[in-house]
């Protein structure tokens, strides 16, 4: 059987990971199929839904690192995309995972014979390396660690300082990095792929778990996200490492002012949101880093409506809820 080459794409929350795999699936050969395997911390599933757009075959593990406990999870999205035999594989770890274990899962017997594992790619945003909250972060520190190829994302909205400290870390890796890039809106390079990945040590070992795991060997599987008839949205939590995060999942009738939801995005003080959202102008994904707020259209029709929010504070998130429903109409017209 072929071996299927395959990538880690990490980075640590808001650095672009979906931007940069959006871009890569944008221009990909024709004649190729891709698949993805999406890892994200909280519990709703916003990437998945993104990616979905550029055709790509997509399976979606969230919830928290999907390489926790016995990393049950993980070997099933693996196995399910392998089946679809696909001419390249993409992982796309939750910005708080620990990517040595990945690895190690790829590598392993089990998938010897599979997997062609090439480069590790880490995305950065530069202006994070002048930043205690992000540079004495034992993940943030492993991904770099462990990154063949080391890209700075969002260099137009970077001061010179930022790109220095950049540059003067990158100076100091050993062994050093394969490649390194500087890039805008995730223009990864394709070549960046065929990098032969070599071994690499972590910072630190892995051994953080989240609630929803249980102290044992076997992982307690979450429930599917799905609403009960009538049922207009549900909201689910989750916590670990210093992050709590909440997401809503409402249903596809339910349809968001556009200009509010944006207008709050940009007053939430929180270290990331994200969201696929059904508005009056259609289907929106909104991206928010430090309050700063991009959108996407999206041709996506009778679809639900899904909001991320995670921060390393627990927020106020019943009035959040409630404002959000403030901001929703059924959509008595189709």
């Amino acid at each position: 059987m072929k071996r299927i080459p395959t990538n880690i794409i990490t980075g640590f929350l808001g650095a672009g990971k979906t931007t940069s795999i959006l871009s890569l699936l944008a221009r990909k050969p024709e004649n190729e199929k891709w698949a993805v395997l999406i890892n994200e911390f909280g519990n709703i599933g916003v990437d998945g839904a993104i990616l979905n757009q550029q055709g790509a075959i997509v399976k979606e593990v969230p919830g928290g690192c999907m390489c926790c406990v016995t990393g049950l999870p993980m070997s099933v999205g693996i196995n399910a995309l392998l089946a679809q035999k696909p001419d390249r594989l993409l992982l796309e770890p939750t910005g708080l995972g620990h990517p040595k274990e990945v690895i190690n899962k790829l590598t392993s017997d089990t998938y010897q014979n599979y997997i062609d594992l090439k480069a590790t790619i880490t995305v950065v945003d530069p202006r994070h390396f002048a930043d205690t909250h992000y540079t004495n972060n034992q993940n943030f520190q492993d991904q770099l660690s462990l990154a063949d190829v080391v890209v700075a994302n969002k260099i137009d909205q970077c001061v010179d300082y930022d790109i220095t400290a950049f540059e003067t870390f990158i100076a100091q890796c050993q062994p050093a990095k394969a490649a390194v890039g500087k890039v805008e809106q995730g223009q990864l390079d394709l070549n960046w792929l065929d990098i032969e990945r070599i071994e690499r040590q972590a910072a630190h070992s892995h051994h953080h778990h989240h609630h929803h795991h249980a102290s044992g060997n076997e992982a307690v599987p979450l429930p599917e996200v799905e609403l009960a008839p009538g049922q207009a949205y549900l909201r689910r939590e989750n916590s670990g490492q210093g992050y709590r995060s909440c997401g809503w999942f409402f249903a596809a009738d339910q349809i968001f002012s556009f200009s509010d939801l944006f207008k709050l995005f940009s007053n939430i003080n929180a270290q990331r949101v994200k969201a696929v959202v059904n508005t009056e102008r259609g289907c929106i994904a909104f991206n928010v880093v430090n309050r700063v707020v991009s959108v996407n259209e999206l041709s996506l029709e009778g679809f639900e409506s899904r909001i991320e929010v995670i921060d390393n504070e627990p927020l106020p998130w019943d009035e959040l809820e409630g404002i959000l429903c403030s901001l929703v109409q059924t959509d008595t017209a189709s």
